[in-house]
């Protein structure tokens, strides 16, 4: 999913280095995605390291009465969405543009969510986005929410999947494994066990102070632990930290993602247009974004 609405409102400023406990854990990191310049979104496309690296695709979407080619890096429960500058309609098609998508993994997080915004004093704009397999019919596929309408070049938004989604078998996820299920895990195939990659441990943006503003109540809400840098801020959940650092507009977008991989790998560094891949040694990776 794209940045469909987004977010920026300085509804809160964080200023003292202190560690913030959110409340009690109820969304997780579930993917994120960056615009990047175009040789860089090519490379990616077409890089045969990435195809062994990851369980990786290249797919056109529609949903929401959007349409969107993607370049899918997917883990066992996270992944990372990437775009070439034009790909995406309006000011989303700028090369810098990103968001963040945190989610639920029990049916019933979202609602908790949703209120934890509205007892910060934050009015959200709620949306659930279908989907078309190609037959021309929509299907609801999850819901979301997002703290803010209106963004310089970054948002965020939590979601939660519906379990109608999950159960058409079109969907190809898994079945569930416990009452409410409706996880990163079940949603995304296992072809990851055939690959490096398992998951993105660390995801860190640049971002305008305005957006900064407008994500941290949505990351409270969903029971993030904050902790504020002279540049930013640090969110963390469960394994991946959320790092975004306040920019101006020029330098804002993607800046690194790092990996856990599946086994240990010796050292490989790999040049893809103007990023850098740098693989092992031992079980871990890091994508720098120039």
């Amino acid at each position: 999913m794209t940045l469909l609405t987004a977010l920026a409102s300085a509804v809160v400023l964080l200023t003292a280095p202190t560690a913030q406990a959110g409340g009690t854990v109820t969304a997780f990191y579930n993917h994120a995605y960056g615009v990047l310049d175009k040789p860089t979104a090519d490379a990616i496309e077409n890089s045969a390291y990435l195809r062994e690296f990851a369980n990786f695709e290249v797919r056109t979407t529609t949903g929401g009465g959007q349409t969107w080619k993607g370049r899918y890096l997917k883990g066992r429960e996270t992944y990372l969405e990437l775009f070439a500058a034009g790909d995406l309609p309006g000011q989303d098609a700028a090369e810098g543009s990103a968001g963040l998508a945190i989610s639920t993994d029990r049916q019933g997080g979202y609602p908790k969510i949703v209120a934890g915004l509205r007892r910060a004093g934050v009015e959200p704009f709620e949306y659930q986005q279908t989907r078309d397999f190609g037959d021309g019919v929509p299907i609801p596929w999850f819901d979301a929410v997002f703290a803010e309408t209106t963004y310089d070049a970054f948002g965020g938004w939590a979601m939660e999947y519906l379990p109608s989604y999950l159960a058409d078998p079109r969907s190809k996820t898994e079945p569930a494994q416990y009452d409410g299920d409706v996880s990163r895990e079940r949603y995304l195939p296992d072809l990851y066990r055939e690959r490096l990659m398992r998951d993105i441990t660390l995801i860190r943006f640049g971002v305008t102070a305005k957006d900064l503003d407008a994500t941290v109540p949505l990351l409270r809400a969903g029971g993030f632990k904050l902790r504020t840098l002279p540049t930013g801020i640090i969110a963390q959940s469960d394994f991946t930290t959320i790092r975004l650092d306040r920019v101006e507009r020029a330098d804002a977008g993607l800046k690194q993602v790092q990996f856990r991989l599946n086994h240990p790998t010796p050292r490989h560094v790999e040049q893809i247009g103007n990023s850098t891949l740098t693989v092992g040694p031992g079980p871990r990776a890091e994508w720098n974004f120039h």
